[in-house]
């Protein structure tokens, strides 16, 4: 058995601490066969048995068994892919035109028997965030471009005593395009105008969660068993807690009703071939449900002292 990383260019990736290269130099160190195969070497052929271009690599783990030390790139090996083998999605969002078109290339090679993890078809079903919001536990929430709707919205949400919103597109990740508004601006209607001008189509609004600025947690899954949560706490003035962008965190154990709702989810999701999920968790609210391309896992493992790719690892 192989298992094919499908990941982005090196280049791309921040190699230290990237949740897919611990996992698949965890692999490498169990005396697994694994490669590496990049989107210019993934092809379809409906006559013939794909054979990649898969890149062997060495990497070496600090002490602590999480964080990468080194990562050195091999050359590359043509490799048949048969049905023994297990083909890792893990491009990055966003999910755009060119992840879809992945998305539908992958779902060929699993009809042909190849194993996908997490399925494509999976991926294709659900929305981060929009599964999220369809969830007991979701905080309000807004989805779309129509101005007279949004400010429907906005006054629902002053009624209810709340001061703020946060305006996010729909499909990028790290935090990219979140923005805090007040609901008191003179100018709240240009504002989400531009908001939609500025994504393309449909904006979320939700409102502003004050229990982020004591933190979020991230919580990974794999097989409807949880690996391991952290708390992560936004730097002090700030709201987004993104460990890429400075928060910091440690390790917490998920309450029980938030625990039974990540429990319930995974179940749901398994039957569609999703493994892997990483819940993002503001106080009692699941606020995203990540399966494109669960991260984290280095930081998680870290923070509760073991490299949880060997747990993941057991139960694939």
């Amino acid at each position: 058995m192989k298992h094919v990383f499908f990941i982005d260019p090196i280049n791309k990736l921040s190699p230290k601490k990237d949740s897919s290269l611990m996992l698949a130099s965890t692999m490498k160190q169990l005396g697994m066969e694994v490669y590496l195969l990049f989107e210019v070497d993934f092809y379809l052929n409906n006559k013939k048995i794909p054979e990649f271009q898969l890149y062997d690599f060495q990497a070496e783990f600090y002490d602590d068994g999480c964080y990468l030390k080194s990562f050195t790139l091999g050359t590359s090996i043509p490799k048949k892919l048969t049905p023994e083998d297990i083909l890792h999605m893990r491009i990055d969002p966003p999910f755009d035109t060119r992840y879809l078109r992945y998305l539908w290339m992958l779902r060929f090679y699993q009809s042909q028997g190849i194993r996908v993890v997490n399925s494509p078809d999976g991926i294709l079903k659900f929305n981060e965030k929009l599964h999220a919001y369809a969830q007991p536990s979701s905080l309000a929430s807004f989805v779309g471009s129509s101005v007279a709707e949004f400010m429907v919205f906005a006054d629902s949400m002053k009624k209810e005593n709340h001061h703020e919103l946060i305006l996010k597109p729909l499909d990028l990740f790290q935090g990219i395009g979140v923005e805090k508004i007040s609901l008191d601006r003179t100018d709240l209607k240009e504002k989400f105008e531009l908001k939609v001008i500025e994504n393309n189509g449909p904006v979320v609004a939700q409102p502003f969660c004050k229990e982020v600025v004591s933190g979020e947690i991230r919580s990974l899954y794999f097989k409807g068993i949880e690996l391991g949560s952290i708390l992560k706490i936004p730097k002090k003035g700030e709201f987004l807690a993104n460990i890429a962008q400075g928060a910091d965190f440690h390790a917490i154990e998920l309450g029980p009703n938030v625990k039974n709702e990540c429990n319930r989810i995974c179940k749901e999701l398994l039957l569609d071939g999703v493994d892997w999920v990483a819940f993002d968790i503001m106080g009692e609210h699941v606020s995203e449900i990540n399966i494109t391309c669960p991260g984290l896992l280095v930081e998680v493992s870290f923070a509760h002292k073991k490299n949880l790719a060997r747990e993941l690892i057991s139960m694939i």
